[in-house]
């Protein structure tokens, strides 16, 4: 039985789709209203995520071809009595969208960004409310803690406004602290929110205000049905487009265990830049930010290192014009990743019970750098203790 809006997002639909590897396929143009409403359908249909949106689409020609044969996908899968997402629904999300001027956006489409359109999992469809132009301008993200110092809130006021003065399109995820500032320094220049939810549900509902201005001047964006509101899980997805859109992440102060960790690595595995203004070593609000500089991102003390990193300034730059950087052996794209990667191994290996440093080593088969390195941030994000006697444990 088909209900709220709400209840079409699986929890893991990313993990839980038909197919689970991308293929290298851009959709025609969504021409005409009947083929938009087949391919949100598409989208909105269980088990459905982007991977297996555009082999579908690929595989059958377009999105009512796809709906018609989508009951035998899931039946080759395991899947029984699989039904695709009614009209109905999605006729309803089209009139919530009519009811606060969001505009859709089909992955194909003239207006779809570029540079978001690049990534392996772009999202098929989202959903637009303000200066959809914006879209065409080059644009950066800035993004950190919800609990800014004075001097991080300062540094993220002053990059956003000239980064924005320098043509640049501001993108953030409309949180507390460093995103809110950087979206109120780039109101007048252009901004975008990419929300974690629905593009008519604020989160947090203290920047409602806020929102309503960047309706105005900027561009409100999200992937989600109409009406979702942000859970925990959307987060990652949301960070992943507002990495997606833009050249560069700069990432203003950031715990070692963090969302905004989390779209430096993504923008890393994306291609993009990854940079870091510096915090003092002391302060836990930058630890994050320090660990980047340490694998390697570009450190960041003014909009000219911005402009001086990503090659030329923005107002000689197109978005079509905008080449691909895949990451380099000596990039903090790499290190970035083969550090969650050590990491991650390091947790499923350590239980309560102490481990020697040296047996970790060798077990992984690491090094001692990369190892001490990797339990340093473990250990000061909480995941592990470290015992007299060169022990670990899990936390």
């Amino acid at each position: 039985m088909w209900t709220a809006p709400d209840s079409l997002i699986a929890p893991h639909w990313a993990e839980t789709g038909f197919f689970e590897a991308p293929i290298a396929y851009v959709p025609p143009p969504a021409r005409g209203d009947d083929e938009r409403i087949q391919r949100l359908r598409l989208i909105r249909s269980r088990r459905v995520g982007p991977a297996t949106y555009l082999r579908l689409l690929s595989e059958h020609g377009s999105a009512a071809a796809a709906l018609e044969a989508l009951p035998d996908v899931a039946r080759a899968a395991g899947v029984k009595d699989y039904q695709p997402c009614p009209e109905p629904v999605v006729l309803a999300e089209l009139r919530a969208a009519a009811r606060v001027g969001a505009r859709m956006i089909c992955l194909g489409d003239p207006e779809y960004p570029a540079h978001l359109a690049d990534i392996s999992d772009a999202p098929p469809v989202l959903w637009a409310m303000g200066r959809v132009s914006l879209l065409d301008k080059p644009c950066i993200a800035l993004v950190g803690t919800r609990n800014a110092s004075s001097l991080g809130a300062r540094m993220a006021r002053r990059l956003a406004a000239d980064l924005g003065d320098a043509g640049f399109v501001v993108v953030s995820g409309l949180a507390r602290g460093i995103d809110t500032l950087a979206h109120k320094a780039s109101l007048e220049t252009g901004t975008i929110a990419v929300f974690a939810g629905g593009v008519d549900a604020v989160y947090p509902s203290e920047n409602a205000d806020l929102a309503a201005a960047i309706g105005k001047t900027g561009l409100r964006l999200s992937e989600q049905p109409l009406g979702l509101q942000a859970q925990a899980r959307h987060f990652p997805r949301r960070n992943r487009i507002v990495s997606g859109l833009s050249l560069g992440v700069i990432v203003v102060e950031a715990a070692a265990r963090s969302g905004s960790l989390i779209t430096a690595r993504m923008a890393a595995d994306q291609g993009r830049d990854v940079m870091a203004v510096p915090g003092h070593p002391m302060d836990s609000r930058a630890s994050g930010a320090n660990i980047l500089l340490r694998d390697g991102a570009t450190l960041i003390r003014s909009a000219e290192d911005v402009i001086e990193a990503l090659g030329q300034p923005a107002d000689r730059r197109t978005a079509e014009a905008l080449p691909r950087r895949d990451p380099a052996p000596h990039q903090p794209a790499r290190a970035i990743d083969q550090d969650a990667a050590l990491e991650a191994r390091i947790l499923n290996h350590l239980g309560p019970v102490p481990v020697a440093e040296d047996q970790l080593i060798r077990d992984l088969a690491a090094s001692p750098r990369e190892m001490g390195q990797a339990l340093a941030v473990l250990e000061m994000s909480g995941r592990v203790i470290r015992s007299a006697g060169g022990m670990v444990s899990a936390a």
